[in-house]
């Protein structure tokens, strides 16, 4: 197979669709055939388009394969409905998006994180056309599964993403037009799932990725709201019990969000580990703690006491047999905290450059980009909060005192598989990535 070497010029279906439709198919279909015989493309596919062929290629997928899945069944797509917060904002997304498309000849589909649809509304003939390539309750639509497409692109991406014609990566799905864009939890930036348009090629319109993204945000402003509302209801329980204790106590939510305090400074948000229970426990950001139960959230009584020391050790798991997670150990016993996305890959450099890094440096690093420090230092100031006491700035570090190991796919290819980082895809392509393991 050769290696693709793509053209100066990449290719902006929204640029020529509206001029030319047939036109704009057939320059996307020969950038598309270039690109599966590994040959020179004349026009270069979108960036965010490249990126996933690429993904795919090296999954192994055929590009003449079908979208086929086993479908969920139909139980556990209840269990999953009843267990999201997007089950709470479907009247948003169906009022924002799902009134356009049976007039527009397309379909609204809702995916939880993993890309399995779990619901859909729309034309009623575009949803049988849509049984004819597995776009179905239950269905997978990541790209491991179905290549190229709005959703398992946007899931990677973790963006907004509009797939047009040949811009998929299957042949079977060329005739179809999709957007889609993600929705976050704002308590605690989860990715919920992904809200896509889908229908048939001569649908396409660039204006429907803005529709798409700027319901999903309104879907998690109505979340927000209504996570405020539990918050101030958590404060009314609060209140009383607050009144009648001495020394040092918060009121949180499950997420760790504030309602009330006393006898201390108020913090926005106490990171809680995974494995949260009532008892005696130790907070990096509090240290010893008695937490209580209430209704909606905890009680943290902070006890008295010398604090226990520093962290001694962190063990990434960047494995992929499940979510990217940081074990962190010390004196007064280990607990775990799983990582977004962003996280792991701040954490997986860090742990490779025991040396340290600058801001400018960690821009490049993650987007390739050196002048992108004012979203790096955000990244790492939600780092530190949620991983008290591990790190060292000037430059960004693991402290010296911490034994960091990382735990790495046996393929280097399944190192954060969903990273577009250059530091990532730098460590796929090598077959590197195990120095950050031990001291540095």
């Amino acid at each position: 197979m050769k290696t693709t070497s793509f053209g100066p010029a990449a290719f902006n279906p929204a640029r020529f669709a509206p001029l030319n439709a047939s036109e704009t198919a057939r320059r996307l279909q020969e950038t598309w055939a270039a690109t599966v015989r590994g040959e020179h493309s004349a026009i270069a596919p979108r960036p965010v388009i490249g990126q996933s062929w690429q993904r795919v290629k090296r999954f192994g997928m055929n590009p003449e394969q079908g979208t086929d899945s086993v479908l969920l069944r139909t139980d556990e797509i209840e269990h999953r409905r009843h267990s999201t917060a997007l089950a709470d904002v479907m009247p948003v997304l169906s009022g924002g998006v799902g009134s356009v498309t049976d007039a527009s000849l397309q379909i609204m589909v809702v995916t939880d994180p993993e890309g399995r649809v779990l619901w859909r509304e729309g034309n009623a003939g575009v949803l049988r056309r849509a049984d004819s390539i597995c776009l179905a309750e239950g269905a997978a639509w990541d790209e491991d599964t179905a290549g190229t497409n709005a959703i398992g692109t946007a899931l990677s991406a973790r963006a907004a993403v509009q797939v047009h014609s040949a811009e998929h990566f299957l042949r079977t799905l060329h005739n179809w037009t999709c957007a889609a864009a993600p929705v976050h939890d704002p308590r605690d930036g989860r990715l919920l799932g992904i809200v896509d348009v889908s229908g048939p090629r001569s649908t396409f319109h660039p204006a429907i990725l803005s529709l798409v993204d700027s319901v999903c945000r309104l879907a998690e402003s109505e979340l927000r709201a209504r996570h405020l509302a539990s918050v101030e209801r958590l404060r009314a329980v609060a209140a009383p019990i607050l009144c009648r204790l001495d020394g040092r106590a918060l009121v949180v939510d499950p997420h760790g969000w504030l309602a009330a305090v006393t006898g201390m400074p108020p913090v926005d948000r106490v990171p809680l580990p995974n494995s949260f229970g009532a008892g005696h426990c130790w907070l990096p950001s509090l240290g010893s703690c008695v937490a209580e139960p209430l209704p909606g959230g905890w009680l943290l009584r902070v006890t008295e006491g010398d604090p226990p020391g520093p962290a001694s050790r962190v063990v990434l798991d960047l494995s992929g047999l499940r979510r990217p997670c940081a074990t962190v150990t010390g004196p007064a016993g280990s607990w775990s905290q799983d990582l977004s996305p962003r996280h792991a890959e701040l954490l997986y450099v860090l742990a490779v450059h025991r040396q340290g890094r600058s801001a400018a440096q960690l821009a490049l690093d993650l987007f390739g980009d050196p002048t992108r420090t004012v979203t790096v230092r955000a990244e790492l100031s939600r780092l530190r909060r949620r991983l008290t006491g591990l790190f060292d700035h000037r430059p960004y570090r693991f402290r010296e005192e911490v034994d960091v190991e990382v735990v790495l796919p046996d393929d280097p290819a399944g190192l954060l598989p969903r990273s577009t980082a250059p530091a990532v895809l730098g460590a796929r392509f090598g077959g590197g990535g195990g120095e950050g393991g031990g001291r540095g």
